[in-house]
């Protein structure tokens, strides 16, 4: 009989890439929602949005639908991250991060609480640094001659 035995070492199970950039886009989601939620705190802002202003632009159908349109794609990223195959899965990522570093870089022009907004783009700079380098460094599969070819691996799957 076997009996188990406490250690000190924890198990540390790899992370798949899928996963990091799901984890990533999540953080990164939250930090630009709450951004925004905490911006309404700041003096002003409230009297600007009732006014029909946000930040420089008329609110409009427009705005609204360009506005949800810009927080959509890395909400949809979260899940794109998990279900597409790998090679569009890298790709889309690089592309669609590479666009945010400067949308994400806009937000903090021509605010007045420059520490606020500076935190937050620095800190979604780093996620979205995080997702590039995941998307970048994704582990190659190589093929040797010993190792059988993914039509050999799935036709010996059992089937479920």
């Amino acid at each position: 009989m076997r009996t188990l035995q406490a250690t000190t070492t924890l198990d540390e199970q790899p992370v798949p890439v899928r996963a990091k950039l799901a984890a990533a886009w999540t953080s990164f989601m939250f930090l630009y929602a709450y951004v925004d939620i905490l911006n309404f705190f700041t003096p002003g802002v409230i009297k600007d949005i009732l006014d029909g202003k946000v930040f420089e632009f008329d609110l409009s159908q427009t705005f609204s639908t360009a506005a949800l349109a810009l927080v959509a794609i890395p909400i949809l990223m979260v899940v794109l991250s998990m279900m597409l195959p790998a090679g569009a899965n890298r790709i889309t990522n690089l592309i669609v991060a590479s666009v945010y570093v400067p949308v994400s870089a806009f937000n903090v022009v021509g605010e007045s609480w420059t520490y606020f907004y500076g935190l937050g783009v620095v800190l979604e700079l780093v996620l979205l640094a995080l997702i590039l380098r995941y998307a970048w460094t994704w582990p190659r599969m190589t093929l040797s001659a010993t190792t059988p070819d993914r039509e050999t691996v799935r036709a010996q799957r059992p089937v479920v």
